[in-house]
């Protein structure tokens, strides 16, 4: 059977979902990608402020629980020339690591990004006789990325396996929607990295 390694890059996963106006149900991403085979890990990337809250440990827990190993990276605090604070964390690297070490565990690394810096990482999985599926939506997928991989998933098209029902979120899209609305810690924090 196929060994699935699941790599989650929680920003741009985050990013695609407010650009759709609906959000994913972590537990049905998990289900969907282990069905393709046998779930060797699922690793879920995220950013978190350096003070971490109740409801932020909650959304992590939550993470491990379903079957995720949780990668977080401290967001850092920058000021630019105009006074404008910007929050940056980015777990490239920490991705890169995993795909490469763990190698050996999988046949099929399912990557839930549009990130292009992964063009590189995907061919040397390719070249060492791994399959790469890509999975985010076209628009935030760059064509470098989805050329270096095996297979595409646009979000769109597996909606009703991975939707989160009854939680709809701000979308870009969609004129007369609050893009402000109150957002729990892991929405706020992957909203504010620079991961792109």
């Amino acid at each position: 059977m196929e060994r699935i390694g699941l790599f989650i890059d929680g920003a741009n996963v985050y990013a695609a979902a407010k650009r759709l106006g609906w959000n994913f149900d972590h537990r049905k991403i998990l289900e969907h990608f282990a069905a393709m085979g046998q779930l060797y890990n699922a690793y879920y990337y995220t950013a978190v402020p350096i003070s971490i809250d109740d409801k932020q440990k909650r959304f992590i827990d939550a993470l491990t629980y379903m079957g995720y190993t949780v990668r977080t990276k401290t967001l850092k605090e920058s000021t630019d020339d105009h006074g404008d604070t910007h929050r940056h964390a980015n777990l490239d690297i920490e991705i890169v690591t995993d795909l490469l070490s763990t190698i050996d565990r999988y046949d099929t690394a399912v990557l839930l990004t549009g990130d292009g810096d992964f063009e590189r990482p995907a061919e040397v999985l390719r070249a060492r006789g791994k399959r790469v599926v890509v999975a985010s939506i076209p628009e935030m997928t760059s064509y470098e990325l989805r050329n270096a991989a095996d297979e595409y998933v646009d979000f769109k098209d597996i909606r009703e396996q991975v939707e989160r029902p009854g939680y709809r979120l701000p979308s870009e899209g969609r004129e007369g929607t609050r893009t402000e609305a109150v957002r729990p810690f892991y929405m706020t924090a992957a909203a504010d990295t620079d991961e792109r």
